[in-house]
Order: structure tokens, then C-alpha cells, then sequence
């Protein structure tokens, strides 16, 4: 990064947020860092009031409402947070010749598909979490013409609630039920966050789907999972209808990172030794 560039990351008490501020912590860069109960993103006039007085060059949008049994229920906060909140953020972008960088998700498509995704596959996303992240995504390429979308899937790391209630239940001695009918690559999230500033700093305008390498299920994921943390627990395979953890999300998403491969941009390790990585990291700081 350059000398004292300002960075706005709006949601950065989530996972992604929160690695972001670590590694830009150490840059030189002024970092501004807000949450829902700092700037609410939904709102068009606090969002434009804080870009003005702050002149960020880059807002990053890690913000987002991901809980998709909550998206189903409340249509309307979910459009508001995942659509408008793009829209203002972007907005705002434009106006004040910052660059946008957008988090979006595998879930704006419906999961019919057999082989990996690229950038240039149509979106066609069946649930309204999905829907509204592509609604996100369409807004900032319409508001801001500097932007940088990516998308990513199963994203782990710290508050993790698939990886945690994992964990949780094998500790108490009970079963693990885990879909074997939804597939997808999983992706940690300091890693992702690594990539994002790079590609922030070196790569051009457009759209990008960045996770870890290879694919699993549901099921042969949470069984590397237990397998990493020494615990002994029977993982058993569900269909997704079965498994509230998994609940809605599409049966097939796997994102080929077509983009980064044409653009000659390292890859992302493969999901199983970015896990590793992490659940190393985990039990060291339970200690």
C-alpha cells in the first residue's frame, strides 16, 4: 500500500474484517474501522457524511448479513443490508474517487451445476441471502466504476459458526451430522484477507472468485475437522434437508478462480492445508 492511503473497512468486526485490520495494522496505511454501531451502512446519509469527512482511497465491505434463515424471514432488512448497504458504500466511493472492494459469495448461484464456476457463469441465485448479495454486487458495478468483487465460500476462521458448533458437539460426546450433498471450497479467512490486499494493491478492476483449493462436502469437511482437533466423534452423513447448519445454502458451488489463474495471481492453498494451518493456531491459543 501506498504511504498513508486511508482504508475504510465497514464491518470490521467480522472474520474477514478482522484479519484485514491485522495485516493492514502493520502498513503504512490509515485505517478507519466501523461497525454496524459506528456507521450504519444502511443508511444513505451517515454513509455519505463519514466518507466525506474522512476521504477514505479505499472502502473495503466486509459487511453483511449472512444468516440465511434470517434473510428468508426478513426479505426486506436483507436487501437493506446486503443491496443498499453495497449501493451507499459505493456511492460514496464514486463521489469521493475512492476504490470499492466488495465481499460477495458463491450463493448467488442456485447450485444446478456440475463443474466449477467462473466469473463469466450467470448468476442465478434461488435463496434471498443469495439474491441480495448479487443485488449488492450488480449496485457497485453500476455506482462505481474503480471496483474490485469478490467472491468466496465457506469461509473459516475465528467465530466460524459451522467449524465452532462442530467442535462443540463433539466435545459434548454427541454425533456430528454433517450434508454430503452440498459442495463447495472451503476458504480461511486470514488467507482471504491476505488476498484481498493484494489485490488491492496490484491487480485491476473486475470481479474475482478467490477460495481454497480442491472441494469437499459438508460432511468430508467436518471430518477433517475432528480429524485436525484429536477428537473422537462420529461424523455422520445427512442430507442438507437434515443438517440446520447447512440449511438452504446450494447443493453444488464450487468456484473456479479463473480470473487469478488468467491474471497470473497466486492461488489460494488448498482447503485442507489452510485448515490445518488454522486449527494449529486454534489449539495453540486455547493453552
Amino acid at each position: 500500500m501506498n504511504h498513508m492511503q486511508k482504508i475504510w473497512i465497514c464491518g470490521a468486526d467480522g472474520r474477514v474484517g478482522r484479519k484485514m485490520t491485522e495485516l493492514l495494522m502493520k502498513a503504512p496505511v490509515e485505517l478507519l474501522l466501523t461497525d454496524v454501531e459506528d456507521v450504519d451502512i444502511t443508511d444513505a446519509k451517515a454513509v455519505s457524511e463519514f466518507a466525506n469527512m474522512n476521504r477514505p482511497h479505499f472502502i473495503v465491505n466486509c459487511a453483511g448479513l449472512t444468516d440465511v434463515q434470517e434473510c428468508e424471514s426478513d426479505m426486506q432488512k436483507a436487501f437493506r443490508v446486503n443491496a443498499l448497504g453495497a449501493r451507499n458504500l459505493s456511492v460514496a466511493a464514486r463521489m469521493g474517487k475512492a476504490r470499492m472492494v466488495q465481499l460477495s459469495t458463491d450463493d448467488v448461484f442456485g447450485g444446478a451445476g456440475t463443474v466449477p464456476y467462473t466469473e463469466f457463469d450467470t448468476p442465478d441465485p434461488v435463496t434471498v441471502y443469495g439474491k441480495s448479495k448479487l443485488a449488492g454486487e450488480n449496485f457497485v458495478k453500476e455506482f462505481c466504476n474503480r471496483h474490485i468483487i469478490v467472491r468466496s465460500s465457506w469461509i473459516f476462521g475465528d467465530g466460524s459458526i459451522f467449524l465452532e458448533e462442530i467442535l462443540k458437539r463433539a466435545a459434548s460426546g454427541e454425533s456430528v451430522y454433517a450434508a454430503e450433498d452440498q459442495i463447495a471450497s472451503p476458504t480461511d479467512a486470514g488467507c482471504l484477507a491476505e488476498k484481498i490486499v493484494e489485490l488491492m494493491e496490484t491487480a485491476p478492476d473486475g470481479l474475482y472468485h478467490v477460495t481454497g483449493q480442491g472441494f469437499c462436502s459438508r460432511y468430508e469437511f467436518a471430518k477433517e475437522i475432528l480429524a485436525l482437533s484429536g477428537m473422537d466423534a462420529k461424523v455422520v452423513p445427512v442430507l442438507a434437508d437434515a443438517d440446520p447448519l447447512a440449511a438452504m445454502r446450494p447443493s453444488y458451488s464450487v468456484l473456479d478462480n479463473f480470473m487469478l489463474k488468467m491474471s497470473d495471481i497466486a492461488l489460494l492453498p488448498h482447503w485442507k492445508d489452510m485448515l490445518k494451518g488454522y486449527m494449529s493456531r486454534r489449539q495453540c491459543s486455547l493453552r
